[in-house]
């Protein structure tokens, strides 16, 4: 089986530490892997406000452009994992409205949702990680 490590242009460049996408290609099916997205862009500056809402969709987007990367989009998502700090009810109306936004009208992968005390810097508020399956 065939590993491909990608760290994509528009995504911050964390390589040192680690790759953003991992590609496993095989018969019949690629599998790929995303490293956790968080809600900067490529320069690493938080979105918008700084905001839930905000880092959310970022997170989401960037979570598009490092399935791009690997040849996939959300629709080969099949398995979502959403690392919140500090989680509270209040935080799902956010996450929703992303997934609503990134995933369209069609089946949603599996999905775990999981509380945290924080993520790898103190201004990071959500992380989402995906794994995914295509076609060759």
């Amino acid at each position: 089986m065939k590993r491909t490590h990608l760290n994509p242009s528009g995504l911050p460049d964390w390589s040192a530490l680690f790759s953003q996408v991992v590609v496993a290609e095989g018969s019949p099916v690629r599998i790929v892997a995303t490293s956790g997205q968080v809600g900067v862009d490529e320069r690493q500056v938080v979105a918008g406000d700084g905001g839930f809402a905000a880092q959310a969709d970022r997170a989401f987007a960037n979570l598009a452009t490092a399935l791009s990367a690997a040849r996939c989009t959300m629709e080969d998502v099949v398995k979502l994992t959403i690392h919140v700090v500090g989680y509270e009810e209040a935080r799902i109306g956010p996450i929703r409205d992303a997934i609503d936004r990134h995933f369209a009208d069609r089946a949603r992968p599996a999905l775990t949702l999981v509380g945290v005390q924080r993520l790898a810097r103190p201004e990071f508020l959500i992380e989402v990680e995906a794994l995914a399956i295509a076609a060759p």
